[in-house]
């Protein structure tokens, strides 16, 4: 916890026995609640479902897709690291995509290649963890990665290997959450002042939401993770969850989204 003057906080990297205990913690969250399950009625793994997950994802977040370029993915070698439900993935296969990809639950993959088989489709799925992909070097003309990576107890390490699995010139998309944000404010009046521990910071608050450990990150500290990279783009991104707290106040100031949108290519050897 960072008390005083620090309301940001800073985000640490757990010691290695601390990490493997917290990893296990972030997989049995998401082995219970998938993401984007809580948006389907219809029996778990049906076509109805798949059907509700996707409606509701591109609903929710109608911006996705223009960052996730699906079309622009034909014919190239995409890895999609943190498959989920798989929406994004099936949308990469749909486009022509020759995908892989990879998550930590065995229940995300099991559910993805049902999705895939009541499709038709075909592509790669494994469990993975993001900190030790299992690919050689420049294996994948992309990587893409939507709200994943700042799950994992190790960031920056699973950073360093989507950037090493990219061929020179491979471009990557990866989202993660942004500490200074409207969604972070929300979070600290809802479990820092309004339970009468002001002292909290951010990051403290923001870790116990969603899976164990969860973190945001400022624009400096992922210009830091992603120094290795070339061509590097943040986009800051209004949501409707920056929108549940401050409502319309959200769209007047941008630079506030929850959302980091980070771009950029894998530098030529």
């Amino acid at each position: 916890m960072v008390r005083g003057a620090d309301t940001l906080g800073r985000v640490a990297t757990p010691t290695a026995p601390a990490a493997d205990e917290l990893k296990g913690r972030v997989k049995s969250f998401w082995e219970a609640t998938p993401c984007g399950s809580s948006y389907a009625s219809a029996p778990e793994g049906t076509r109805e479902y798949f059907e509700e997950v996707e409606r509701a994802r591109y609903e929710l977040e109608p911006f996705l897709p223009r960052f996730a370029d699906f079309d622009g993915a034909r014919g190239k070698r995409l890895l999609e690291i943190g498959v989920g439900l798989g929406t994004d993935f099936v949308n990469f296969v749909r486009a022509g995509a020759e995908a892989t990809g990879v998550d930590l639950t065995e229940r995300g993959v099991e559910l993805v290649r049902r999705r895939l088989e009541l499709e038709g489709l075909s592509a790669n799925v494994v469990v993975a963890d993001a900190e030790r992909l299992p690919f050689p070097d420049r294996s994948f003309d992309r990587v893409y990665s939507w709200g994943v990576l700042h799950h994992t107890p190790d960031t920056p390490r699973a950073v360093r290997e989507a950037l090493r699995v990219l061929a020179p010139g491979g471009e990557f998309c990866i989202m993660l959450y942004a500490r200074v944000s409207w969604v972070a404010l929300g979070f600290w009046l809802r479990y820092g002042l309004l339970v009468g521990r002001p002292w909290r910071s951010f990051a403290d608050v923001i870790a116990v939401t969603e899976s164990d450990g969860t973190k945001a990150y400022t624009e400096a500290e992922v210009r830091q993770m992603f120094a290795g990279a070339d061509e590097l783009r943040i986009d800051r991104v209004i949501t409707p969850y920056d929108r549940r707290y401050v409502g319309r106040l959200a769209d007047r100031v941008p630079q506030l989204g929850w959302f980091l949108v980070v771009r950029g290519r894998a530098r030529a050897a």
